[in-house]
Protein backbone atom coordinates (compact mmCIF):
# COMPACT_ATOMS: atom_id res chain seq x y z
CA UNK A 1 0.00 0.00 0.00
CA UNK A 2 1.46 3.66 -1.03
CA UNK A 3 0.42 6.61 0.72
CA UNK A 4 -0.28 9.95 -0.62
CA UNK A 5 2.36 11.96 -0.11
CA UNK A 6 0.65 14.96 0.50
CA UNK A 7 -2.34 13.61 3.08
CA UNK A 8 -0.55 9.85 4.85
CA UNK A 9 -4.15 8.52 2.99
CA UNK A 10 -3.35 5.01 2.70
CA UNK A 11 -6.96 3.39 2.53
CA UNK A 12 -10.71 4.86 1.62
CA UNK A 13 -13.40 3.67 3.02
CA UNK A 14 -17.16 4.10 1.12
CA UNK A 15 -20.34 4.14 2.93
CA UNK A 16 -22.70 2.56 0.73
CA UNK A 17 -26.41 3.96 1.27
CA UNK A 18 -26.03 7.65 -1.12
CA UNK A 19 -22.32 7.03 -1.10
CA UNK A 20 -22.31 4.37 -3.70
CA UNK A 21 -25.61 3.24 -4.31
CA UNK A 22 -28.61 5.57 -4.94
CA UNK A 23 -31.49 4.35 -2.29
CA UNK A 24 -34.80 5.88 -4.30
CA UNK A 25 -35.98 3.28 -5.85
CA UNK A 26 -35.67 0.73 -2.59
CA UNK A 27 -37.41 3.72 -0.82
CA UNK A 28 -39.72 4.32 -3.21
CA UNK A 29 -40.69 0.99 -4.03
CA UNK A 30 -41.72 0.31 0.06
CA UNK A 31 -43.70 3.46 -0.35
CA UNK A 32 -45.74 2.23 -3.19
CA UNK A 33 -45.96 -1.27 -1.51
CA UNK A 34 -47.28 0.48 1.68
CA UNK A 35 -50.10 2.54 -0.66
CA UNK A 36 -48.04 5.89 -0.15
CA UNK A 37 -47.56 8.19 -2.78
CA UNK A 38 -43.58 9.42 -3.40
CA UNK A 39 -44.48 12.72 -3.21
CA UNK A 40 -45.99 12.17 0.34
CA UNK A 41 -43.29 9.89 1.47
CA UNK A 42 -40.43 12.04 0.08
CA UNK A 43 -41.40 15.22 2.16
CA UNK A 44 -42.08 12.88 5.59
CA UNK A 45 -38.48 11.57 4.52
CA UNK A 46 -36.90 14.56 4.33
CA UNK A 47 -38.54 16.30 7.44
CA UNK A 48 -37.42 13.20 9.63
CA UNK A 49 -33.83 13.94 8.53
CA UNK A 50 -34.55 17.92 9.03
CA UNK A 51 -35.19 17.45 12.62
CA UNK A 52 -32.16 15.00 12.90
CA UNK A 53 -35.09 12.07 13.30
CA UNK A 54 -33.85 8.71 13.27
CA UNK A 55 -35.05 8.24 9.38
CA UNK A 56 -36.44 4.46 10.18
CA UNK A 57 -39.55 5.95 12.13
CA UNK A 58 -41.62 6.85 8.57
CA UNK A 59 -43.75 4.76 8.95
CA UNK A 60 -44.95 5.69 12.40
CA UNK A 61 -44.76 9.31 10.89
CA UNK A 62 -47.26 8.36 8.50
CA UNK A 63 -49.49 6.01 10.87
CA UNK A 64 -49.04 3.19 9.10
CA UNK A 65 -47.25 -0.45 9.42
CA UNK A 66 -44.03 -1.04 8.04
CA UNK A 67 -44.24 -2.59 4.69
CA UNK A 68 -42.77 -6.35 4.80
CA UNK A 69 -41.46 -5.26 1.40
CA UNK A 70 -37.14 -5.77 1.86
CA UNK A 71 -35.23 -3.83 -0.72
CA UNK A 72 -32.32 -5.20 -2.75
CA UNK A 73 -29.11 -3.52 -4.14
CA UNK A 74 -29.11 -3.98 -7.47
CA UNK A 75 -26.35 -3.32 -10.14
CA UNK A 76 -28.83 -0.26 -11.00
CA UNK A 77 -28.55 1.31 -8.17
CA UNK A 78 -25.57 2.37 -7.91
CA UNK A 79 -24.17 5.77 -8.39
CA UNK A 80 -22.59 6.11 -11.84
CA UNK A 81 -19.42 7.23 -10.27
CA UNK A 82 -18.95 4.65 -8.33
CA UNK A 83 -17.74 1.76 -9.83
CA UNK A 84 -15.33 4.77 -11.97
CA UNK A 85 -14.44 6.27 -8.54
CA UNK A 86 -12.84 2.79 -7.19
CA UNK A 87 -10.91 1.61 -9.70
CA UNK A 88 -8.75 4.49 -10.28
CA UNK A 89 -7.85 5.10 -6.80
CA UNK A 90 -6.60 1.38 -6.58
CA UNK A 91 -4.31 2.42 -9.43
CA UNK A 92 -2.97 5.09 -7.63
CA UNK A 93 -1.76 2.69 -4.84
CA UNK A 94 -4.53 3.68 -2.38
CA UNK A 95 -6.72 0.25 -0.66
CA UNK A 96 -10.35 0.64 -0.68
CA UNK A 97 -12.83 -0.75 2.06
CA UNK A 98 -16.55 -0.16 1.94
CA UNK A 99 -18.83 -0.54 5.35
CA UNK A 100 -21.55 1.26 6.27
CA UNK A 101 -24.75 0.50 7.66
CA UNK A 102 -26.79 -1.90 5.85
CA UNK A 103 -29.15 -5.29 6.28
CA UNK A 104 -28.14 -8.66 5.83
CA UNK A 105 -27.45 -9.96 1.96
CA UNK A 106 -25.59 -6.36 1.28
CA UNK A 107 -22.57 -7.41 1.47
CA UNK A 108 -23.29 -10.24 -1.31
CA UNK A 109 -25.60 -7.63 -3.29
CA UNK A 110 -22.95 -5.63 -3.87
CA UNK A 111 -20.46 -8.23 -4.82
CA UNK A 112 -23.30 -9.26 -7.45
CA UNK A 113 -23.10 -5.48 -8.97
CA UNK A 114 -19.59 -5.89 -9.77
CA UNK A 115 -18.18 -3.45 -7.08
CA UNK A 116 -14.67 -4.36 -6.14
CA UNK A 117 -13.18 -4.09 -2.81
CA UNK A 118 -10.08 -4.77 -0.48
CA UNK A 119 -12.44 -5.21 2.34
CA UNK A 120 -16.67 -5.47 2.37
CA UNK A 121 -18.49 -4.86 5.57
CA UNK A 122 -21.80 -4.10 6.95
CA UNK A 123 -22.71 -2.89 10.44
CA UNK A 124 -25.16 -6.16 10.01
CA UNK A 125 -22.06 -8.73 9.75
CA UNK A 126 -19.84 -6.74 12.65
CA UNK A 127 -22.99 -6.29 14.74
CA UNK A 128 -22.22 -2.91 15.32
CA UNK A 129 -23.22 0.41 13.71
CA UNK A 130 -22.57 3.93 12.87
CA UNK A 131 -22.55 5.91 14.60
CA UNK A 132 -20.85 4.03 17.47
CA UNK A 133 -17.24 4.22 17.67
CA UNK A 134 -16.62 0.75 18.00
CA UNK A 135 -17.70 0.58 14.30
CA UNK A 136 -14.83 2.85 13.56
CA UNK A 137 -12.50 1.13 14.93
CA UNK A 138 -13.30 -2.29 13.33
CA UNK A 139 -12.69 -0.15 10.37
CA UNK A 140 -9.06 0.06 11.50
CA UNK A 141 -8.69 -3.41 12.45
CA UNK A 142 -10.15 -4.39 9.29
CA UNK A 143 -7.66 -1.86 7.34
CA UNK A 144 -4.46 -3.16 9.41
CA UNK A 145 -4.31 0.58 9.66
CA UNK A 146 -4.21 3.71 12.25
CA UNK A 147 -6.72 6.38 12.02
CA UNK A 148 -4.83 9.17 10.10
CA UNK A 149 -4.32 6.73 7.24
CA UNK A 150 -7.88 6.11 6.64
CA UNK A 151 -9.96 8.60 4.53
CA UNK A 152 -13.78 7.76 5.26
CA UNK A 153 -16.07 8.73 2.81
CA UNK A 154 -19.99 9.62 3.54
CA UNK A 155 -23.02 11.56 2.88
CA UNK A 156 -24.23 11.95 6.46
CA UNK A 157 -22.59 14.34 9.17
CA UNK A 158 -24.12 12.20 12.37
CA UNK A 159 -23.31 8.84 10.97
CA UNK A 160 -20.29 9.36 8.62
CA UNK A 161 -18.35 12.63 9.12
CA UNK A 162 -18.60 13.13 12.90
CA UNK A 163 -17.84 9.76 14.50
CA UNK A 164 -15.26 9.50 12.18
CA UNK A 165 -13.67 12.15 13.04
CA UNK A 166 -14.18 11.92 16.69
CA UNK A 167 -12.18 8.61 15.83
CA UNK A 168 -9.36 10.27 14.59
CA UNK A 169 -9.67 9.70 10.37
CA UNK A 170 -9.58 11.85 7.69
CA UNK A 171 -13.54 12.36 6.20
CA UNK A 172 -14.57 13.49 2.78
CA UNK A 173 -18.50 14.85 3.03
CA UNK A 174 -20.44 13.88 -0.14
CA UNK A 175 -22.99 15.92 -1.23
CA UNK A 176 -25.93 14.01 -2.64
CA UNK A 177 -29.48 12.08 -1.65
CA UNK A 178 -31.49 13.62 1.24
CA UNK A 179 -29.12 14.01 3.86
CA UNK A 180 -26.06 15.14 1.72
CA UNK A 181 -28.31 18.09 0.28
CA UNK A 182 -29.98 18.79 4.23
CA UNK A 183 -26.66 18.11 6.37
CA UNK A 184 -24.47 20.71 3.73
CA UNK A 185 -26.33 23.78 5.18
CA UNK A 186 -25.05 22.66 8.47
CA UNK A 187 -21.99 24.29 9.76
CA UNK A 188 -20.44 20.78 10.85
CA UNK A 189 -20.29 20.29 7.29
CA UNK A 190 -16.93 22.44 7.19
CA UNK A 191 -15.54 20.37 9.49
CA UNK A 192 -14.74 17.64 6.80
CA UNK A 193 -11.27 17.35 5.38
CA UNK A 194 -12.61 16.95 1.64
CA UNK A 195 -15.97 18.34 0.38
CA UNK A 196 -16.94 16.89 -2.89
CA UNK A 197 -19.88 16.73 -5.14
CA UNK A 198 -18.96 13.12 -6.92
CA UNK A 199 -16.66 10.50 -5.96
CA UNK A 200 -15.24 11.39 -9.41
CA UNK A 201 -14.24 14.77 -7.55
CA UNK A 202 -12.15 13.03 -5.38
CA UNK A 203 -10.15 10.85 -7.45
CA UNK A 204 -9.17 14.16 -9.28
CA UNK A 205 -8.05 15.70 -5.24
CA UNK A 206 -6.16 12.66 -4.19
CA UNK A 207 -4.63 11.68 -7.47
Amino acid sequence: MNADPATGIRMVVFDVGETLVDESRGWLSQARAAGISNFTFSAMFGSLIERSMDHRLIWKELGIQAPDHVGQILSSDLYPDARSALRPLQGIGLSVGIAGNQPEGAIKQLAETGISADFVASSTQWGIAKPDEKFFARVMEESGLAADAILYVGDRLDNDVLPARKSGMKTAFIIRGPWGHIHARRPEANLADYRIQSLEELVHLLA
